[in-house]
């Protein structure tokens, strides 16, 4: 096959995958917002055969041939589509190692395992998730070892969503964080603030709703691209740059829970939204990891949205939305109501100090559910041994501990380092950021302009297009620190808490 050829073809191919993955998109995101709760059944039918056609797609011998004529002409192919085709040869060497029936009854399971932990979470009822969990792990671990036997099985999910992740960086990395928060976790809890009075409501769903489009608005997204839905546990979503779905929950008695919800799952949107356009509709549009893509909406989440500077136009707001639940608030007091630091149940609601300790725990859990040294019928009693362990707060149920998040219902195993690495990545493009733009004086004028262009610069823009070994450092200003991280955390609370 002759290069130009090779080329023709890849764009057919990158056509038809968008369009797959466009539909396979919208049928989740339906899914998991609006769509009647029996209705997995049905659309477990409809997915299992988009991802038969994806397999046939892509896993064929033609598709391998234009793959290697591209790659092996890097000389005259272009940077774009060089990266293209190094992209979907990954797909395609994770897709073909696995048989068609075994990835689409792969499908079919992880749609049924999600709409079967909805209902386990609401009970409560660790028996009802448990026997897909148990064929999840075995999925993921068959994956592991058709790629590659020689590694361990852990290391090869991590890659999936963090290319280059390994528990031998990895463990080292939990324990600087472990070791350098504990002691400032242990001596904020024992200072600890009392909730004010404003912060206990009730707040009307309807007046949080009103509320979350003004934190769009704020945050820079553009309602003609990006829509808001509400779903048990808060996602992003969407097909291309111009259809992006953010997700939040709301609770009458916390209106700060949705709103990082929405700032987070903003922060998502952002990238996705600011890819260059040029990328679109190839396997470049996305974001270049899962860490890379958490930074982001972490960055949004707490280094702006529970900074100082931040409370100035988010009290506005709030007034504006809440009068009467905001009388006589000062900024001041809403800075510290947001920073409340304080061991807790939930992951996603958890405060900036501790969150990383509950992502520790996911990974130290996932370690040995794959080893094979963790049963599944142990995981709670696990769980609420380190949750004790690592953050001396006892779980009184299983919908407040190991049924709390949704990754393992659709096999996202391998995933949650992503949330604490992000993090730390995020840290260091403030470091850098603030050489060049006045970040704490623009996010007080209610202008996140600034700060969202010099991300696009510097990452979203280039969507998967560089490599994150490359793109990282970059914007880093040089390899991951933990130290990094945790002393711009010790900083942090340390002024707020009088350590």
């Amino acid at each position: 096959m002759i290069l130009s050829e090779a080329i023709e073809k890849l764009n057919e191919l990158e056509k038809a995958a968008y369009a797959l993955g466009h539909a396979q998109s919208i049928l989740f995101v339906d899914g998991d917002t609006v769509a009647p709760k029996n209705s997995w059944k049905g659309r477990g039918k409809a997915l299992s055969y988009v991802g038969e056609l994806m397999y046939r797609q892509l896993v064929n011998p033609e598709t391998g041939e234009v793959l290697e004529t591209i790659l092996q002409h890097k000389d005259e192919t272009d940077e774009v589509t060089f990266r293209r085709a190094e992209v979907m040869k990954e797909s395609y060497d994770d897709l073909h190692i696995l048989p068609m029936e075994e990835f689409v009854a792969y499908q079919e399971l992880t749609n049924e395992s999600s709409a079967v932990w909805h209902d386990a979470k609401e009970k409560s009822d660790w028996n009802m998730f448990a026997p897909y969990l148990e064929k999840l792990i075995a999925a993921r671990r068959r994956f592991a070892s058709l790629k590659d036997p020689a590694k361990p099985a852990y290391d090869i999910l991590l890659d999936q969503y963090e290319k280059g992740a390994v528990m031998a960086d990895l463990d080292p990395f939990f324990r600087t964080l472990r070791e350098e928060l504990s002691p400032v976790i242990r001596e904020v809890a024992a200072r600890e603030k009392p909730v004010p009075a404003f912060m206990k409501g009730p707040w009307p769903i309807a007046q949080q709703r009103i509320f979350s489009d003004k934190l769009m608005v704020l945050e820079g997204l553009d309602p003609l691209n990006c829509a808001i839905g509400e779903t048990e546990h808060p996602f992003t979503g969407g097909p291309n740059k111009w259809d992006i779905r953010i997700t939040t929950h709301y609770h009458e008695e916390d209106p700060f829970s949705s709103m990082y919800s929405v700032i987070h799952e903003g922060g998502h949107a952002l990238y996705e939204m600011d890819v260059r356009d040029d990328l679109q509709f190839t396997g470049l549009a996305g974001g270049v990891t899962m860490g890379v893509h958490e930074s982001q909406s972490r960055f949004y989440e707490n280094i702006i949205g529970r900074s100082r500077a931040f409370c100035a136009p988010l009290l506005k707001i709030l007034k504006e939305v809440f009068p009467e639940q905001m009388k006589g608030v000062t900024e001041e007091e809403l800075y510290s109501a947001i920073n409340l630091s304080k061991p807790s149940l939930i992951r996603t609601e958890a405060d900036e100090l501790t969150y990383s300790l509950h992502v520790m725990i996911r990974y130290e859990l996932e370690k040995a559910m794959i080893a094979g040294n963790l049963k599944v019928a142990d995981i709670p009693g696990e769980w609420n041994r380190l949750y004790k362990d690592v953050l001396g707060v006892d779980v009184p149920d299983n919908r407040r501990g190991c049924l709390q998040d949704s990754h393992w219902s659709t096999g996202y195993i391998g995933y949650f380092p992503s949330y604490a690495l992000g993090s730390a990545y995020g840290v260091q493009m403030l470091r850098q950021m603030e050489k060049t733009v006045d970040v704490w004086g623009t996010v007080a004028k209610g202008d996140l302009s600034p700060v969202t262009t010099w991300l696009t610069e510097n990452i979203h823009q280039y969507g998967a297009l560089k490599k994150p070994q490359d793109l990282l450092p970059a914007a880093m200003g040089g390899p991951l620190d933990a130290a990094v991280y945790t002393d711009y955390l010790k900083k942090k609370f340390s002024e707020l808490y009088g350590l």
